[in-house]
């Protein structure tokens, strides 16, 4: 069985190919939209995945070394994500269902976030760190859901360091070399400037913390806040971690998402995990950003257990939390 699954959530256009045996990922072709400066403008998001469209797909088909006609399943990320990112991935997978008479199969983007980790590093029954540009999420599964133990309150890990190196002219681009911008930043500090530190319970809230860096990026000089703002917000996130941990006793930590290429985080994690005596998995490289292969892997697991929707019900769900999803494969 093979499904290509369709990723646009929010700057990358992706398209995967998966399949039911070995090696599973046949194909992961994606373009992302850099802006020339500032943020991101839906609109724009939007024009550059319907641009692009087209010619990922057709790279796609030609990596997997497969045709249309061969795919049993088309999957697409109908949330969360940006509206009108969102509507050119529904529309082409739509379009593709429709036009070739194969299922449409709608997946979470954070549970294709999840799965390709738990494909890609052999984790059995971790506890998940699922930090992305939109989310950072303290999850694990229990009784046919991702249950979510701890989360930010405000604004996500990823988009808060991505804003506060945008105001300060570092980005974009926002990782140079498979590095974020503020760990380029961060390694020339000389001083750890005093910031906000805010846990409460097992949440977190990084807008604070964000809000007082720019203040004091007018005072301090711009590597002493990388560094500071940088390492209390990984700091506030292995103590929420940690009561995790203590609450859940799971022997592995697997972290997924854009921001698991840390390699500051991957150093703090490794001391925690000396701590508790638990494994460290994290997702590979060509697999922690948005990528088409996790649709299609999750679209594949959805699949198998009957999970699809028809096409005049495939709306777009910009705030679908992954606690909202069945998940009948893992039980």
């Amino acid at each position: 069985m093979k499904v290509l699954g369709i990723e646009s959530t929010a700057h990358t256009f992706g398209v995967g190919i998966a399949e039911d045996k070995p090696p599973f990922i046949l194909a992961n072709i994606r373009d992302t939209y850099i802006p020339k400066s500032g943020g991101m403008k839906p609109g724009d998001l939007a024009r550059h995945h319907a641009t692009v469209a087209p010619d990922i797909l057709a790279k796609a088909l030609e990596e997997a070394k497969t045709t249309i006609e061969d795919i049993d399943g088309i999957a697409v990320a109908l949330g969360p994500g940006m509206g009108p990112a969102l509507r050119v991935g529904a529309v082409v997978a739509r379009a593709l269902a429709l036009k070739y008479n194969k299922k449409l199969i709608p997946v979470n983007h954070g549970i294709g976030h999840i799965e390709i980790g738990y494909l890609t590093t052999g984790a059995k029954d971790p506890l998940i760190l699922y930090l992305s540009g939109g989310n950072t999420i303290i999850t694990t599964f229990y009784e046919g859901k991702f249950r979510i133990f701890g989360e930010t309150l405000d604004i996500a890990l990823g988009n808060m360091m991505d804003v506060f190196v945008r105001e300060v002219n570092l980005a974009p681009p926002y990782v140079v070399n498979g590095k974020h911008v503020i760990d380029i930043c961060a390694e020339n500090a000389r001083d750890l400037i005093d910031l906000p530190y805010v846990v409460k319970g097992q949440d977190m809230s990084f807008s604070g913390l964000l809000t007082a860096a720019l203040r004091a990026a007018k005072k301090y000089p711009i590597p002493d806040i990388c560094y500071s703002i940088r390492e209390n917000a990984f700091d506030m996130l292995l103590e929420a971690t940690e009561r995790a941990l203590a609450l859940t006793e799971k022997k592995e930590i697997m972290v997924v998402g854009g921001v698991a290429a840390s390699v500051s985080l991957r150093s703090k994690l490794n001391l925690l995990a000396k701590d508790w005596n638990v494994e460290i998995k994290i997702v590979p490289s060509q697999f922690s950003g948005d990528n088409g292969a996790m649709i299609a892997y999750a679209g594949l697991l959805a699949l198998k257990s009957g999970v699809t929707i028809p096409i005049e019900e495939s709306v777009v769900k910009p705030r679908w939390r992954i606690d909202e999803v069945d998940i009948p494969w893992r039980n």
